[in-house]
């Protein structure tokens, strides 16, 4: 299989975190792609019509995107513990904390949108302060809600990647005066499959289109 990649993406981390979990990393080629909003990277988009990594080529030349569906596929491939509870209970806190996950990357996302990738002049500070709070408001749910009594599954994967990100961008200091996500946090980053998969590199962007471009091309649509 292979695995189309980006360093310093937390959704593209998160899958080959789940690979290393479930023992199947050495059964991935993993292939580095720079994408951005304002950058097509036409062999993604090719993969991918969203234009996003990750984007797994399977054995048999399927494509899957999405982080949260190519991890699903991931742990129909191996005979170990599935990542994926099947029980009712255990399944739906797993998703729910994958869910809570994906929102607070893309929250945090947002957050370095509007502080530092756009343009200081189209800058809005209250769309900055209100994706702010969605970030402090998940890792403050975190803090009551974490509970590491069961074994690690992709929900541990994907807030353990998303928080990854947000502290290798500065986006939030979680650590401050929450104790419990905080050593929940420093534990699983101990783990190999953490500690073979860091964080790196910046996004590589290209001036967007001019906007008469833009509306030229929708008119062409």
């Amino acid at each position: 299989m292979k695995l189309l990649y980006q360093s310093h993406s937390p959704y593209a981390r998160k899958v080959l975190v789940f690979a290393h979990e479930a023992g199947l990393a050495n059964r991935i080629e993993v292939i580095h792609h720079e994408t951005s909003p304002v950058e097509q990277n036409h062999e993604v988009f090719s993969l991918n019509p969203l234009g996003k990594v990750p984007v797994l080529i399977c054995d048999d030349g399927t494509a899957l995107f999405e982080s949260s569906v190519i991890c699903e596929y991931l742990d129909g491939l191996h005979d170990g513990r599935k990542l994926f509870p099947s029980t009712p209970a255990p399944r739906f806190r797993a998703l729910l904390h994958q869910a809570v996950a994906l929102g607070l990357a893309d929250a945090g996302i947002a957050v370095r949108w509007e502080s530092r990738r756009r343009p200081e002049a189209l800058r809005w500070p209250p769309l900055l302060e209100g994706q702010l709070l969605k970030v402090i408001a998940a890792c403050d749910y975190l803090e009551a809600h974490l509970d590491d009594s069961q074994a690690v599954n992709v929900g541990d994967i994907a807030l353990a990647t998303a928080l990854s990100w947000i502290e290798f961008r500065h986006i939030h200091d979680f650590e401050v005066e929450r104790p419990r996500l905080s050593a929940w946090y420093r534990r699983f980053c101990a783990r190999p499959s953490m500690r073979a998969t860091p964080l790196s590199g910046d996004t590589i962007d290209r001036p967007p289109t001019p906007h008469t471009e833009v509306q030229h091309a929708l008119a062409m649509d």
